[in-house]
């Protein structure tokens, strides 16, 4: 099985000067034993993770450490490898062992882990910037709806506000900064008797959502 190379970099944009590294990326051990993608995976998969690492620190700049982790773990786990791997179809490209040369059902483990190959194969490529603009570009609407599967801190505060005062929690819109593509909002959230608590984020919601864990956070003080 020969790979389509222009097929798939046209499809991601990139164009590889070494084509044999993106032709191991997508190789895998049951097609050849010595010559595979698992060495480039165990990389991408690094490389995926300080990306993930450093752009949630610039969109969530003062989110407790917990929340970050868990925003993380949603981002960078198989699953997300594999739909990310599925939208640019890139099972079509793997190479696996297949002797009678059928068209066979490609395990999701394979076609995740590939995904995480293609990674390291564009940053030992290309270099970091990129492979990072690469990453952005794909995971950009997970990124944007990235959520911690519990219940969020709005709601743990408006609970926690009706039952001591009775009343709702104040947010105030203090600011709206930087450029339309990448905003800074700030936002204060007040409670009777008590100071405005000030949140941060790259949306209203976001910087909400930050106000009232800081609000939260000075309970347990």
């Amino acid at each position: 099985m020969k790979i389509k190379h222009q097929e798939l970099e046209k499809k991601i944009n990139i164009v590889f000067k070494n084509k044999n590294l993106l032709d191991q990326s997508l190789t895998h051990k049951s097609f050849n034993s010595s010559k595979n993608n698992e060495k480039i995976e165990f990389l991408g998969d690094r490389v995926l993770g300080l990306v993930m690492a450093k752009k949630l620190l610039e969109i969530y700049p003062n989110e407790k450490e917990g929340i970050l982790d868990k925003k993380f773990a949603s981002l960078v786990n198989k699953k997300s490898c594999l739909e990310i791997a599925k939208s640019i179809n890139l099972e079509k490209y793997i190479k696996t062992f297949n002797p009678r040369n059928k068209k066979i059902k490609i395990e999701d483990k394979i076609i995740a882990d590939s995904c995480e190959a293609l990674i390291g194969a564009i940053y030992l490529d290309k270099g970091f910037n990129i492979v990072e603009k690469f990453i952005l570009k794909q995971w950009e609407a997970k990124i944007s709806d990235s959520i911690v599967t519990e219940i969020d801190a709005k709601t743990k505060l408006q609970e926690q506000t009706l039952k001591k005062f009775k009343s709702l929690p104040k947010y105030k819109l203090i600011s709206n900064t930087g450029p339309r593509h990448k905003p800074v909002f700030k936002v204060g959230v007040k409670l009777p008797n008590t100071k405005y608590f000030i949140g941060i984020g790259n949306s209203k919601k976001n910087a909400e959502q930050s106000a009232a864990t800081e609000c939260l956070n000075s309970f347990n003080k």
